[in-house]
């Protein structure tokens, strides 16, 4: 079964053959349902940043873990927290399979290693005060559920932000974070 991230959008299968303005209307409407998909989601969000901040306040740290642009994000959104709330820079991390050269480049063959998630955990001193967020859209990436799962067995607090139900990282954590936004407004995976 294709997850529904990976599947056609039927509302946009015309896009390439409208007016940019069009386009960029099409592109405008499938955002606006993400809101709603997040707010569905507020219960389970509100536990994990509850969980999270126990372990900050206990000494851990926050892990951010995923493959392509969901590890980018994280990275991102990461890299934003010291200046925002004048926090050191080792209290919220992200990590991305590929590491420093997958921000600007893809490095697809990277994603598949089950392995490496845990070892890139490994190499940052990950102990049990520690949380970490798996962050896949398919929910299927190796990379991202090997790295939730080894965090769970050192007895860290483990969740997932991931937009296709029962896919297999849910499986793996704590808490699952599943907004479901539907398929993408244009069509690009090509990992099925």
């Amino acid at each position: 079964m294709i997850p529904i991230t990976e599947t056609d959008n039927p509302k946009t299968s015309e896009i390439d053959k409208v007016s940019t303005l069009d386009a960029v209307r099409l592109i405008n409407n499938e955002d606006k349902s993400v809101a709603d998909a997040i707010e569905k989601v507020l219960p389970e969000t509100a536990k994990a940043i509850d969980e999270i901040v126990v372990r900050l306040q206990s000494g851990g740290r926050l892990f951010y873990i995923g493959t392509g642009t969901s590890g980018r994000l994280g990275v991102l959104d990461a890299s934003e927290i010291p200046p925002t709330f004048g926090v050191s820079y080792d209290l919220i991390q992200g990590v991305i399979a590929g590491g420093y050269d997958a921000l600007h480049k893809a490095t697809e063959s990277s994603e598949d290693n089950n392995e490496q998630g845990a070892e890139d955990l490994k190499e940052r001193g990950l102990n049990w005060k520690d949380a970490v967020v798996g962050i896949a859209a398919s929910g299927r990436t190796p990379y991202t559920i090997g790295a939730v799962k080894y965090a769970r067995e050192l007895g860290c607090f483990t969740a997932c932000i991931v937009c296709n139900p029962d896919s297999k990282i849910t499986e793996t954590v704590d808490i699952a974070i599943v907004p479901v936004v539907g398929p993408e407004a244009i069509t690009g995976s090509t990992r099925m």
